[in-house]
């Protein structure tokens, strides 16, 4: 072998690409060395070891990767970095500082190992989103329907602490010139004690509205978590009167006629002074009636009949944007034009000369239900739905950012979840968002009256890589109420219900359910997503009848039942997603058409609503899983659907097959809209 030295400590070179080196070396070595390297390298190693053992008495690095005494450095990487560049042999262990978790690469990829911040606490239940503020990561669980909270682990930063929003159903509004519905109480915190075990979460449904002779408004239900209950908004007063508003967590607007107010906070409470959740209503005058209190304002007073506005709802930032929750239903006036508006915050409109049923509130908000206007007989809106929020702080987020705004935002399985509640924009901020996953349920039909049928439900249309372009980059969403119901009394055809409303993403436009057939009003259930189901006797209506460009018509739902023979009386169920809904027999109301599972949310939507029976003998049909509303017992009114389900309402109840009185009828469930994408 060959030797070259070039120069006194500098490169000793083998002319025939091999040599043992026994002594210290204090160059670089450059090339591979394919033995041992025992000794002493100072300068740099900048060859491959192919075989053999380094032993190294201070440290090995390479890049930001070291070996020393003192411990193994395995350098940081982003999860953009770890996925382009990092290679996936079994073992590999990196630092993600995007997540600030070790991970390694094992048989289904990569998982995390520990996060090297402060834990947060681990819980599950609700809609789970987290958001950034003041430099904290924050994770909400947000409640639209009765679930559980199960905390899993209090985790060390909050020592098992957590904040929390409880807002229970609105009122009722009023009818004939009625007062506007109290919103439901509103109530949040910090620092409430959790541990580990399950929670069980309320929330409260919005009460019905009323009308004259027809029964009267309900107030809202109460909703729940934990030790904390907020109490359901009053009901707006109705005509004849004068009547006063309802107490509640927000009072209800008085009537026309001088009706007083309704006072706001009285409440079951075991503190002292009990907590405040809202504001007062509005009284009424000879030309008009009040609105209804808000969590963040009290209900106007009528003014001569106008200016009876609802009360706003309180504005909090608690899910990291800035959101009215618990406005107050607008009052109706006795010959006013235009409609009194609701507080913001989900308040419904009053009733007006040209569309006299005051509006629901929109659910989710807590919202108090539109008074009725003037001209017997009008009804007042639904209150809305209530909603439950907990809040906790965590160590850092452990989700992506998402690449778009609007909805409830989530994350789970490996997708962004934009859930719309209610109508809202959603609107792109990340250009390399270029197609969506959707759902698109609209809301339910009203059921019928006097052994009606069951409302059919909204219609509900999912699809995959949904083109959406970041120029404009703002999608309206439209989310359709769900249909009217028919209230208890008799049946005047001014007093039908209604069907759903449409549901709109894009260029996909899903239609309402139709609504269930009654006696005294249109007997065969109307078409529409799921037709609605017949009253005794009468055919059904058909689902999907659509308008649409595209041939044939994309499927959106199922056929309503058909009502037993004219000698009986029971109402057909109405059609749901997943299948028609069931006929009724002599002694049975059908029951609603099921509804489809959505394996985003692991969620059954759009379940068909139960038909109504007559006589004490009869049993009433079941709603469709999915949200439909039973049909009418003879102790009470039928079943509404669940909010944001698009389910629908149940059919009611007759106590006689000739007669025309009735109880009431279920209201159809709102829609949702629901679009996803790779997190």
């Amino acid at each position: 072998m060959g030797i070259q030295i070039n120069g006194q400590n500098d490169t000793i070179v083998a002319t025939d690409g091999s040599m043992n080196i026994t002594s210290t070396v204090t160059g670089n070595v450059t090339g591979n060395v394919t033995g041992n390297l025992t000794g002493n390298v100072t300068g740099n190693l900048t060859g491959d070891v192919s075989a053999g053992v380094i032993t190294a008495t201070s440290s090995i690095v390479v890049g930001d990767k070291f070996i020393s005494a003192a411990g193994v450095g395995i350098g940081t990487t982003t999860t953009t970095g770890r996925n382009a560049g990092v290679g996936t042999a079994l073992g590999t262990l990196i630092f993600n500082t995007t997540t600030n978790q070790v991970e390694a690469y094992g048989p289904e990829g990569w998982k995390n190992i520990k996060s090297l911040v402060q834990s947060g606490m681990t819980a599950t239940g609700g809609i789970i989103g987290d958001f950034e503020s003041g430099g904290s990561y924050y994770r909400t669980h947000t409640f639209t329907s009765t679930g559980t909270f199960e905390v899993t682990d209090v985790g060390e930063i909050t020592s098992g602490e957590v904040d929390y929003l409880v807002i229970a159903g609105g009122g009722g509004g009023g009818g004939n010139a009625g007062g506007g519905g109290g919103s439901g109480g509103l109530r949040t915190g910090t620092s409430l004690p959790v541990s580990v075990q399950s929670y069980t979460v309320t929330v409260g449904a919005g009460g019905q509205g009323g009308g004259p002779s027809l029964g009267s408004p309900l107030f809202g239900n109460p909703s729940i978590f934990s030790t904390i209950t907020s109490e359901g908004g009053g009901y707006g007063g109705s005509r004849p009167g004068p009547s006063p508003g309802g107490n509640g967590g927000s009072g209800g607007g008085g009537s026309a006629d001088s009706g007083g107010i309704g006072d706001a906070n009285r409440v079951v409470n075991t503190s002292t002074p009990a907590p405040t959740q809202g504001n007062p209503g509005g009284s009424g005058d000879g030309s008009g009636a009040g609105g209804g209190g808000g969590a963040g304002a009290a209900g106007n007073p009528s003014n001569g009949g106008t200016d009876n506005l609802g009360g706003a709802g309180l504005p909090l930032s608690f899910t990291g944007i800035t959101t009215h929750y618990a406005g107050g239903g607008g009052g109706g006036g006795t010959s006013s034009a235009a409609p009194n508006l609701g507080g913001v915050g989900g308040g419904g409109e009053s009733g007006g000369t040209s569309t006299p049923y005051g509006l629901n509130a929109t659910p989710g908000t807590g919202g108090g239900g539109g008074g009725g206007s003037n001209g017997a007989p009008t009804i007042g809106g639904k209150g809305a739905s209530g909603l439950v929020v907990v809040k906790y702080q965590i160590g850092q987020s452990q989700t992506n950012s998402a690449k778009a705004t609007g909805g409830a935002i989530s994350f789970s399985g490996g997708q962004t979840i934009h859930q719309f509640l209610s109508s809202d924009n959603f609107t792109i901020t990340d250009s390399s968002l270029t197609s969506v996953n959707y759902l698109v349920v609209a809301g339910g039909g009203g059921g019928g009256g006097w052994a009606g049928g069951g409302g059919g439900a909204g219609g509900f249309r999912v699809g995959s890589s949904h083109p959406v372009s970041p120029s404009p980059g703002v999608y309206s969403i439209t989310v359709g109420s769900g249909g009217r119901a028919t209230n208890a009394g008799t049946n005047l055809s001014s007093l039908q219900n209604s069907p759903g409303s449409p549901s709109i993403f894009d260029t996909i436009t899903s239609q309402g359910g139709g609504k269930g057939g009654e006696n005294g009003g249109p007997a065969d259930g109307s078409p529409g997503g799921s037709g609605g189901g017949a009253s005794r006797g009468n055919t059904a209506g058909n689902g999907n009848r659509v308008t649409e460009t595209t041939t044939p018509a994309p499927s959106q739902g199922n056929d309503g039942g058909i009502g037993s023979p004219v000698a009986s009386y029971s109402g057909g169920g109405g059609g749901g997603a997943g299948g028609a809904g069931n006929n009724g027999t002599s002694s049975l109301g059908g029951s609603g058409g099921p509804g489809t599972l959505y394996s985003v949310t692991s969620t059954i939507y759009a379940g068909g609503g139960g038909g109504g029976v007559g006589g004490s003998g009869g049993t009433t049909g079941a709603g469709g899983p999915g949200g439909g509303g039973d049909g009418g017992p003879p102790s009470g009114a039928a079943a509404p659907a669940t909010e944001n389900t698009g389910g629908g309402g149940g059919g009611a109840y007759a106590p006689s097959p000739t007669g025309t009185s009735h109880l009431g009828g279920g209201a159809g469930g709102s829609g949702i809209v629901i679009i996803s994408y790779p997190t």
